[in-house]
């Protein structure tokens, strides 16, 4: 077979059904092959970063490595900052990339691909020869599961017409697994632990695999449950949960993470906002218990550290609870669970004519929502309000896109999700500017796709982030403001449904619309530039 038929092929050896991308003239003969000979599903995108960001939301929430292909020179400088998002955030994925052809150098989209990639903190594959594509293909899966990045794979457009034998490669991803450690580290954990009066458990991605054992452990110390950001809603349902921990608290629950004397943390990283930069761990005993060494002590220095399993460290550690009849700590009976996870609720008539509160819009959307939701958000100044009152099933069902601090990239997840949760709601909270600059490319491609997307577009008509940065200043806030489509309009003009919210009886139509819906449906919150609630980092 040729080239372009060996590297299709070799996706399907790999398992791999969905692939997310743009066509070009080096990689348009293997998506060709992969979709009409293969049977796979091609999700077409408008903008070559958006198949980046799409594999990377299907890859995580499916538990796979994504798969995404895009043509050489500006289609991969394209790529650059959602690759970037999924190296900070430790995503495997493989990006087909072509490249100009190794015999003209002189091609008009010809640069160092290589160094562009490098740039990214995603790894980079050469294939090497068209007798190796397969190989270099399985080679680029593997080092995307081992070192848990996005992987490039070059693929030089001259390539792709050689005839080759295809030869099926699929290399085990290897890892050695995390036991429960012996000796003086170990020792000195439990101890902390067993002599606390007011723990509380932490937990981060990490540990998505190890809830019940972490659960188990937390009943076992009386000691309340708290998750990092990214791992939002990972005790939904259970009584001791406070939600998220640190600057995202309540103030109530604040104040009990405060008075606390020793956190227990599981698969975390524990991050400035976790940790209020170090305040919300001053006066407290701090465990960390993480699989990945270079992930202990990142952030923050602990008192003691364990690289170990999760799950198995937590039973280890009731076992020598259990072994030294240490009694529970009785602090969750100290706590008034309904006040520590109680946001203020919102007021709608404080709403300006022509506006709705933003804080009642979410109140009541978190009632009228699917509950079975995957709820995603975009970068702006909205966000951490979304992320407090918002509430999802697990935490396998949210996905934030802040590894790389950039607005633009919600929708593209939104998708990616939708095609790994097929039957389930994906609900995406984004900004205007956000919406601007990669939700209204991709907008159609939902609707193309027949996705169950549900967008709600937080227009305060202004670059939120910037425009109170102005006012801090008492400065004209002016060029941070735009006057924009209606995005309501636009949604309908591009095969969806449009609902514009202009006052809380406009957002009883627009819930109305959620449960009548049958594609794509955006919800445009007008809201006041000069009343939208300041983020909460």
């Amino acid at each position: 077979m040729y080239v372009y038929q060996s590297i299709a092929q070799s996706l399907f050896d790999h398992g791999q059904g969905t692939m997310f991308g743009l066509m070009g003239d080096a990689n348009l003969f293997m998506v060709d092959h992969y979709v009409r000979e293969g049977g796979g599903t091609f999700v077409p995108v408008a903008y070559e970063g958006s198949a980046v960001l799409m594999a990377l939301a299907y890859g995580r929430v499916a538990g796979r490595v994504g798969v995404a292909t895009v043509t050489h020179g500006p289609a991969l400088t394209n790529c650059v900052t959602a690759l970037t998002e999924g190296a900070r955030g430790h995503v495997p994925m493989v990006l087909l990339a072509g490249d100009t052809p190794v015999s003209n150098p002189h091609n008009l989209q010809n640069i160092d691909q290589r160094e562009t990639v490098k740039v990214t903190g995603a790894g980079f594959e050469q294939m090497r020869s068209p007798e190796t594509a397969s190989y270099d293909v399985a080679h680029a899966f593997y080092r995307a599961q081992v070192e848990k990045r996005p992987i490039v794979l070059n693929m030089p457009a001259d390539f792709m017409w050689q005839e080759v034998e295809h030869v099926s490669h699929v290399f085990p991803a290897f890892n050695a697994p995390a036991y429960v450690p012996a000796g003086d580290d170990l020792d000195e954990a439990v101890g902390m632990i067993a002599s606390a009066k007011r723990p509380i458990i932490l937990a981060g991605i990490g540990a998505k695999d190890s809830v019940p054992q972490i659960i188990e452990l937390a009943d076992r110390l009386e000691a309340p449950l708290a998750t990092t950001l990214k791992a939002k809603g990972m005790f939904s349902g259970h009584p001791y949960n406070i939600d998220i921990f640190g600057t995202l608290s309540t103030p109530a629950a604040y104040e009990a993470i405060d008075k606390a004397d020793c956190v227990v943390a599981f698969g975390t990283s524990l991050h400035q906002f976790t940790t209020d930069k170090g305040a919300l761990m001053k006066g407290k005993r701090v465990v960390q218990i993480n699989d990945t060494v270079t992930e202990v002590s990142k952030n923050y220095h602990p008192h003691a550290a364990l690289v170990a399993d999760a799950g198995l460290t937590a039973k280890n550690i009731i076992w020598w609870l259990d072994e030294a009849e240490i009694p529970g700590s009785g602090f969750t009976a100290e706590l008034d669970m309904e006040v520590l996870t109680a946001h203020p609720k919102g007021n709608p008539e404080k709403a300006k004519p022509g506006y709705v509160n933003f804080e009642y819009a979410l109140d009541r959307l978190e009632e009228a929502l699917p509950k079975d939701r995957f709820l995603t958000t975009d970068g702006g100044r909205f966000m951490t309000e979304v992320w407090c009152r918002l509430s999802v099933p697990d935490a396998e069902s949210f996905i934030a896109t802040t590894n790389f601090g950039s607005i633009g990239l919600g929708l593209q997840v939104a998708i990616g999700a939708g095609f790994a949760i097929p039957g389930r709601s994906v609900i995406l909270f984004t900004g205007d500017g956000g919406f601007m600059m990669g939700g209204i490319n991709e907008f159609n491609t939902a609707v193309r796709m027949k996705q169950d997307l549900i967008v709600i577009v937080a227009n305060d008509s202004a670059y939120g982030a910037e425009h109170i940065q102005f006012l801090d200043r008492k400065m004209d806030p002016g060029l941070s403001m735009f006057d924009w489509p209606s995005f309501a309009d636009v949604a309908t003009a591009l095969g969806g449904q449009g609902v514009q919210v202009n006052s809380a009886e406009d957002l009883e139509t627009a819930i109305q619309a959620i449960a009548t819906r049958d594609g794509p449906l955006l919800i445009e919150l007008r809201l006041d530039p000069n009343d939208v609630p300041r983020m909460r980092l």
